[in-house]
């Protein structure tokens, strides 16, 4: 969670870097394009700038004091001159940005300012698009946006050249792993749940999601056999357990990734690194990756990521599936 100007600085330093000296310099743009992966702190950035902007009594003249009036009514969300839009369903509709149009052509309420932000803005139909096209080429004066996406390829060409792009990094794994840990989540679990998702919220759920801890035991099961038993016990064990666990594309895509951090804690064995996905595990790997070679974990790792690529071209998972445990074990068996 982004609350304060020295979060923001931590996890996203150049965009706090940016927004600092545009606010710092009196040179604010119309509009910002904050795009980036879900869980990056977008929305709140979004937030934080606002207060920024709208706080009557701000700390060293800059930093909002999170008590005035405008910063309590944002913090609630009923801040008359600041405006939120959000897919009503599956899409952002015209009659939503024709609504806020008609808002901003009304005079600012408590300040000389009128801020709006468009949450998942590449979900406009194309009507909202080029009606927002509209409002951006002819901004009020005073007038501030904010456009939030994770999907900058789906926005218009016109939409994006009007608006100054800020790019969100992708949150630290030590960040989220921290944060997890701050919530509850036990430490052995928190390296896994930080590598499947850039997401904090989502990587908390996961923690608690029977599927997800099902399926963790599932994949240790089938590394298992595919390192110390034949490949027939494999293959039958794809059938009987994993199959029934990872019925769905994207679940099988899910086991892929478990399965790739797998062979990537034996390769950071072999080159002496320390930080493991799997720590309670720590011992086996030790010694399986005694037992092998360098040239043969980069073999294996390559057969999954083939294996990922192959996925999302629609190949038969059951297929698919088959064929990698063949790959994993032909040629380079463990000894």
């Amino acid at each position: 969670m982004i609350e304060t100007w020295e979060q923001l600085e931590k996890i996203q330093p150049l965009v706090m870097k940016m927004l600092e000296q545009s606010i710092k310099k009196g040179r604010l743009s119309h509009a910002y394009l904050f795009e980036g992966m879900k869980g990056t702190g977008k929305y709140e950035t979004g937030l934080l700038f606002a207060k920024t902007l709208f706080c009557q009594s701000k700390i060293d003249g800059f930093y909002p004091c999170n008590t005035c009036l405008h910063c309590q009514r944002i913090n609630h969300g009923n801040h008359p001159d600041l405006h939120i839009v959000k897919p009503d369903g599956n899409s952002i509709k015209k009659e939503q940005i024709l609504l806020l149009q008609h808002e901003f052509s009304k005079k600012a309420v408590e300040s000389e300012r009128k801020f709006y932000m468009i949450y998942h803005a590449d979900q406009m139909t194309s009507s909202a698009a080029n009606s927002l096209l509209k409002f951006l080429e002819e901004p009020h004066p005073g007038t501030i946006a904010i456009l939030i996406t994770e999907n900058v390829n789906k926005m218009l060409p016109t939409i994006l050249s009007r608006c100054q792009p800020m790019k969100f990094a992708p949150l630290p794994k030590t960040e989220i792993e921290k944060r997890l840990i701050e919530l509850g989540v036990r430490p052995e679990r928190v390296p896994l749940l930080a590598q499947m998702t850039n997401n904090v919220d989502e990587a908390y759920r996961l923690s608690e999601d029977e599927w997800f801890l099902q399926a963790q035991k599932i994949v240790l099961k089938l590394y298992e056999i595919v390192t110390n038993g034949t490949l027939g016990e494999a293959l039958l064990f794809l059938h009987t357990d994993w199959f029934a666990v990872f019925k769905e594309r994207e679940q099988v895509d899910i086991g892929l990734d478990m399965l790739l951090l797998i062979y990537q804690d034996l390769l950071h064995f072999q080159l002496g690194m320390k930080h493991l996905i799997y720590p309670k595990q720590a011992e086996d790997w030790r010694r399986d990756a005694l037992k092998t070679t360098h040239e043969i974990l980069i073999n294996r790792i390559s057969a999954i990521l083939d294996a990922k690529k192959r996925l999302e071209a629609n190949v038969n998972a059951s297929l698919l599936l088959e064929q990698l445990v063949i790959k994993l074990r032909e040629g380079s068996a463990f000894v």
